[in-house]
């Protein structure tokens, strides 16, 4: 089989209206093989870490980067929660805790009433 053939037919394999099992049969009419020798596992993840694009992490290295990611995560929800505060104090024109609750023009005695049924 030559390349181009062997090209085309694992090309048209991409279309999903392409049934597999029917390219798998014309690869093997072809004669392509699809056993490896014996071995083969092995050189391929040999080749993989020498040419460095397997990267080992240790346990401390794992640890710095998750607390490097929570500690990004943790300044920034932070920052939402002071802007938050401030858009509603300046919303409610007032720096008091009923107007960070919501809770302008209400009783105190009326919001303990609703809280408890009595």
């Amino acid at each position: 089989m030559e390349n181009s053939e062997l090209k085309k037919l694992i090309i048209s394999s991409l279309d999903s209206d392409t049934d597999p099992a029917e390219t798998c049969k014309r690869l093997q009419d072809k004669g392509v093989s699809f056993n490896f020798s014996n071995g083969f596992t092995d050189r391929v993840l040999d080749a993989i870490a020498a040419s460095g694009l397997v990267v080992a992490m240790n346990k401390n290295e794992i640890e710095d980067s998750i607390r490097i990611i929570f500690y990004r995560i943790a300044i920034g929800g932070v920052a939402a929660i002071l802007i938050l505060f401030v858009s509603i104090m300046l919303s409610e024109e007032s720096f008091s805790l009923n107007s960070l609750l919501g809770l302008s023009n209400s009783y105190d005695e009326s919001i303990i009433c609703l809280l408890t049924g009595k």
